[in-house]
């Protein structure tokens, strides 16, 4: 049950991001939009997901990256505005938001490891992009910012010790407040 859902949900987004991306020329600027209607779109037809947590904005980010890359999209260019479509799009559709960032953030990680992408690239992405959406939507940004830090330290580290002192890195350097959630965590 939960895999055909799963499996619907990115493939379902993977559909919609490729068709509402192909021919465009500044895939960068579209993406959000695209991949926040998608994600709204696909979840309406899924009515089960809300009982399914992190898996469902992971779907979402996972179908996205997906469909970025059939339509010859660079996907690093593109983090911040899957994850900000995928979070925006979930919290929209009535999606908790600590599920949201976390999963479309844990998921970009996983993602940008299989295709080869940055990871600490993609961490800082994903975290300015989940951040962005919570803001837009009207949620809690701090606690968006603490959960997405620890989020891509999670998946980073699932990924691997390079990954991880990678992401680690990056996201001291690139994202305000993390050097201190980071050292909160290591406690």
């Amino acid at each position: 049950m939960v895999f055909s859902i799963v499996s619907r949900v990115v493939n379902g987004v993977k559909g919609g991001v490729t068709a509402g991306l192909e021919g465009v020329a500044d895939v960068g600027s579209n993406v959000v939009q695209v991949v926040k209607d998608t994600a709204v779109k696909t979840l309406k037809e899924t009515t089960e997901f809300a009982k399914e947590g992190l898996d469902i904005p992971a779907s979402i980010v996972q179908g996205a990256f997906q469909g970025v890359g059939q339509v010859g999209a660079s996907v690093v260019r593109t983090v911040k505005g899957i994850v900000q479509g995928a979070v925006e799009g979930f919290m929209e559709s009535g999606g908790d938001q600590d599920a949201a960032v976390q999963g479309a953030v844990g998921q970009s990680i996983q993602s940008a490891k299989e295709l080869g992408v940055d990871v600490g690239e993609t961490a800082v992405a994903a975290v300015h992009g989940s951040v962005a959406a919570v803001a837009k939507v009207g949620g809690d940004t701090a606690r968006a910012t603490k959960e997405a830090v620890l989020a891509a330290l999670n998946s980073a580290k699932e990924v691997g010790q390079d990954a991880y002192e990678k992401v680690v890195n990056s996201l001291e350097a690139g994202v305000n407040g993390a050097k201190e959630i980071i050292e909160e965590a290591k406690r």
